[in-house]
């Protein structure tokens, strides 16, 4: 297909860019790491904690370079990026510790350089730079839009909102679309009316009830500076009978459209995803399944749009001088303090099903992919309880204020023992048939306490120091993005 005269600049563009970071990072080692995430999944929690336990030299045992004594000092230092926020570190880091809540979530990027000072095995002195890049996972979704037409975009998303459970949420939306003529002229009132009431629909499926993950244009929901324009003023529309007239109601979706890829798309893709070394990609896979097998097989779909997403492959000289590409992935099933330790391997076995077709594909390329259970940082610890003869294998922790169960209330003070019910051996059964999903439901909620509790960040003794933040599997998930580096 020959390219459009915007994409062979666009090309060029992007070959100069990554010609200038190849010639920077060949005397100065520079890995660009990407953290992003669906919504709820901890991006910013990972980072801080990532940051905390390099700088601060947390209990990382598999990470090696850290564990054997190699790193002599990591430190942050100003990000490079100038026109990019900083990742407000310090004021996460005191959330967490201080104030034993949780940061708000990823609305933007946000940026931040840590140098790692280590020896490498051969005993040679060496620094790293690793800019870690933060951006929500809504974003990364959209990168498939720069394939598509307007008529392919909205045939697809009208399709979808046609299934369960998306239609019943998509209501008031398909109530007003029946209203819409495509071929009708052009109406700002019309449009302004879907673009909120289609807004509403991705609001609604984002809710935890439902824990939908396909949700593009990811910027609907998070419009930033952008809330309001035309760029993000636009819906789906049926298949217009015929060729739509210029200045038609179908014309002005589609032109719209097309700046949202021009204004959004292109700008993200061009000067942050493109540039990116290595990525992890944090998933709430305990939302989705809670929420059905509609939810898991949606989170699915979603993953494997977002592996499709990168240019995934073994680094070479070449790629690197004229497009870096993302040689290592891993995908990070979160909030595995919310389960014992025995359904962490079980956790990890439901993420590696949702993306096995999707890594079958980028693995053939060359790409490192890896898939991992964890708690950047770790809310609960464990316990065995005594229910008449029985012990259960439960959790402790301390819920949020206003969390509540079984007509409970918590203070956000009060710790509590709950057991949050075992996940199957066999991932296929959270897979399987609404029916089956809820019969495997009911087992696990016949044995539970409080399976759905939000838990505040843990109480920490700092012992006349900072300090360290518990977790799980965190160094395992360092040592596969970088430890290669610090060899």
């Amino acid at each position: 297909m020959a390219l459009t005269f915007t994409e062979i600049i666009e090309e060029a563009r992007l070959s100069a860019r990554s010609l200038l970071d190849y010639g920077e990072s060949f005397f100065n080692p520079t890995v660009r790491l990407g953290v992003t995430g669906l919504s709820r999944a901890g991006k910013t929690v990972f980072i801080t904690a990532l940051v905390h336990g390099l700088t601060r030299g947390g209990r990382f045992p598999v990470f090696e370079p850290l564990a054997s004594g190699r790193i002599a000092r990591a430190h942050l230092a100003p990000q490079p990026d100038d026109a990019v926020p900083r990742f407000d570190y310090e004021s996460h880091l005191a959330a967490l510790i201080e104030e034993r809540r949780w940061p708000s979530s990823t609305v933007d990027i946000s940026e931040l350089r840590l140098v790692v000072d280590y020896q490498r095995h051969n005993g040679a002195d060496r620094t790293l730079r690793l800019d870690i890049v933060d951006y929500p996972g809504e974003w990364l979704l959209d990168l498939p839009l720069l394939t598509k037409s307007y008529e392919q975009w909205a045939a697809e998303s009208l399709a979808l909102s046609r299934e369960q459970p998306r239609s019943p949420l998509a209501a008031k939306w398909h109530a007003h679309l029946a209203t819409l003529d495509p071929s009708a002229p052009e109406d700002e009132q019309a449009t302004l009316l879907a673009a909120k009431l289609f807004t509403e629909y991705l609001r609604a499926c984002r809710d935890e009830r439902f824990a939908m993950s396909l949700l593009p244009p990811g910027r609907f929901l998070m419009p930033g500076n952008l809330a309001g324009s035309p760029a993000l003023t636009f819906a789906p529309l049926d298949l217009p009978d015929g060729t739509a007239p210029d200045r038609s109601l179908w014309a002005m979706m589609l032109r719209r459209y097309e700046a949202y890829k021009d204004v959004v798309v292109r700008p993200f893709f061009r000067d942050h995803f493109a540039r990116l070394d290595r990525q992890i990609v944090l998933v709430d896979a305990l939302a989705a399944f809670n929420s059905g097998p509609e939810a898991l097989h949606d989170l699915e779909a979603a993953l494997a749009g977002i592996l499709d997403c990168f240019r995934v492959g073994r680094s070479t000289f070449l790629s690197n001088l004229f497009r870096p590409r993302i040689d290592r992935i891993l995908f990070a099933a979160t909030k595995a303090d919310h389960l014992h330790h025995t359904s962490h391997d079980r956790l990890e076995a439901v993420l590696r099903r949702a993306v096995t077709g999707a890594v079958a594909r980028a693995e053939a390329t060359g790409a490192a992919i890896d898939v991992v259970a964890l708690a950047a940082i770790r809310a609960t610890r464990e316990a065995v309880v005594a229910r008449g003869r029985d012990k259960l294998p439960s959790i402790l922790g301390t819920p949020a204020e206003g969390e509540t169960a079984d007509g409970q209330s918590f203070d956000g003070t009060m710790e509590v023992a709950t057991f949050p019910g075992d996940l199957p051996a066999d991932p296929e059964e959270l897979f399987a048939s609404e029916g089956a999903f809820r019969g495997l439901s009911s087992t696990l909620a016949e044995n539970s306490d409080y399976r759905f509790l939000r838990f505040r960040p843990p109480h920490l003794e700092s012992n006349g120091g900072e300090p360290a933040l518990p977790h799980i599997r965190l160094d395992r998930a360092l040592q596969f993005l970088i430890g290669d580096r610090l060899q």
